[in-house]
């Protein structure tokens, strides 16, 4: 089929599903209530629905008063089952993928249950839907008359026990239609690779001839991509290696440390951004308008929220609201319940909704990546703020870094403590410094509190990392590879320890 036909025939279809959205985006509550009531329908014969008389559940209330919210550690023992090849135990149709969790670097594993409907009806949907929402916002897109280069995880599927477990990128890849794959560079091939070092030449070499139109990945790798294209091609920034790069859609980690490395990368003032929210147990929300920084919440993916305010999180008599009673402006931890099994999941994310009509959220972090060692409630959203801040007013740029408490002790009082790996360093780091604590005032009331005349916490103390400290990190954990992150807030002294450690 020629090109513009095709990107005509490809565009009328992913159009037709704008409408459908719209219907979500009118009626939020009542297709939240089908989605509900739908899972509840499919699943009342597992050993899950059976527990819970899920056939006897006629309303939000009573299902939220029957179900407990649960988390990982207490549903593993049927996960593991499940993995072992016992089915029905929380989905009636068989389950024999799993995405093994790599959203943090902690030595344990998590592996998530992934059904064929949530494959179907929820990851590739969100593929469809992104492009969709793009595509009715930039009319004159040429998106498809080239490619999109994608950088997913570094892992191998492994078959254990008549199950396939590895990252979620690998198992959407060896699953996807043939189709999808012409219309992708680098091959499947090259995208499965498990050695990720290996990899990143290999992708460089498939992708560089290509007609890239799109990129898609986490901004911390994408960027290690990119600078290796450069070095390659010899160029001076990625648009003399791909003329027709249009958009790149990122998602993962925040942006906005790495906005003006890209905006450097890719001197276009049309160029796009687009984010998108998901995670191994779903696909949560997507960029529908551009330039924006928020994201519209996808309502009709077989999965029904609910969200827990973090300042009653992790109490005895903790509230949880359903979607339409969320307020503006609250922090509130993320609890979903899907088509493949998980029910009342904390999935340990937290998002600030935006807007209420329609439902746009921002993500602000993780229910465990935050420091409040001494009640200053300092979260991702800060702190990625106040870095964004301190760059704009130093000229510096942000690779990676991560920070952690500096605990009292009966001559000293707190503090926190950053290592930070700069792409272009400050000229004067203690102004920076400086800088970075003034911003953390500004966007944080509890921590400008505890600051105050050093009552509580004094100055910050932020290191210099050395170049290639966080990949050496990574590569020693055998964490390289698109999926995998470094945990930037943490209430323990862990990572940093073994940074400081790494970085003498």
């Amino acid at each position: 089929m020629p090109i513009p036909l095709f990107n005509s025939i490809a565009s009328w279809l992913l159009k037709k599903r704008y409408h459908q959205i719209e219907l979500f985006i009118k009626y939020p509550g009542e297709v939240q209530e089908e989605v509900l009531f739908q899972l509840l329908e499919i699943a009342e014969d597992t050993q899950i629905g059976r527990r819970y008389e899920f056939e006897t559940i006629s309303s939000y209330r009573s299902f939220a008063d029957r179900i407990p919210i649960t988390s990982y550690e207490e549903i593993e023992p049927l996960i593991e089952r499940t993995r072992r090849g016992e089915q029905n135990i929380f989905w009636p149709t068989s389950i024999k993928w799993f995405a093994k969790s790599s959203g943090t670097t902690n030595a344990k594993s998590k592996f998530i249950p992934v059904s064929a409907e949530a494959l179907e009806d929820c990851h590739y949907k969100s593929g469809k839907d992104l492009l969709c929402l793009y595509l009715n916002n930039n009319e004159n897109s040429q998106l498809f008359t080239g490619k999109s280069l994608r950088l997913g995880g570094s892992k191998e599927l492994y078959e254990d026990n008549g199950t396939f477990f590895g990252d979620l990128s690998a198992i959407l890849i060896d699953n996807m239609p043939f189709w999808a794959e012409l219309s992708s560079t680098p091959s499947n091939k090259v995208s499965l690779m498990s050695q990720w070092e290996s990899k990143m030449n290999a992708i460089i070499k498939e992708s560089i001839q290509e007609n890239v139109t799109s990129l898609a990945g986490v901004p911390s790798w994408m960027l290690v991509l990119l600078s290796n294209v450069l070095e390659e091609t010899g160029q001076k920034n990625i648009l003399d290696v791909w003329e027709n790069l249009e958009v790149y859609f990122h998602g993962g980690v925040s942006f906005n440390p790495y906005r003006e490395q890209y905006q450097n990368l890719l001197p276009k003032s049309n160029f796009n951004y687009y984010e998108v929210y998901n995670a191994s147990e779903g696909f949560f929300a997507i960029q529908d308008r551009n330039n924006a920084e928020d994201l519209l919440l996808m309502l009709d993916y077989g999965i029904f929220y609910e969200f827990i305010p973090m300042n009653f999180y992790g109490q005895e008599d903790q509230k949880v609201v359903p979607l339409w009673e969320v307020e503006l402006n609250q922090n509130y931890a993320i609890i979903i319940t899907t088509n493949a099994g998980l029910w009342r999941y904390k999935i340990g994310d937290t998002v600030r909704f935006t807007s209420i009509v329609p439902y746009r959220i921002k993500v602000t972090g993780r229910t465990k990546h935050h420091i409040n060692a001494f009640g200053e409630e300092l979260i991702i959203e800060n702190a990625e703020e106040a870095l964004k801040n301190s760059c704009q007013k130093t000229g510096a740029e942000i690779m990676d870094y991560t920070a952690a408490p500096i605990f009292m002790s009966s001559n000293s009082k707190g503090a926190h403590e950053w290592i930070i790996e700069f792409r272009k360093a400050p000229e004067d780091l203690d102004y920076f410094t400086e800088v970075l604590d003034n911003a953390l005032k500004s966007l944080n009331s509890d921590y400008e509190a505890k600051r105050y005349n050093n009552m509580t916490l004094k100055m910050p103390k932020v290191h210099k990392a050395r170049k290639n400290l966080f990949y050496d990190w990574l590569k020693v954990k055998d964490k390289l590879g698109g999926q995998h992150k470094i945990p930037r807030l943490s209430n323990e002294r862990l990572y940093l320890d073994e940074l400081l450690d790494l970085n003498k």
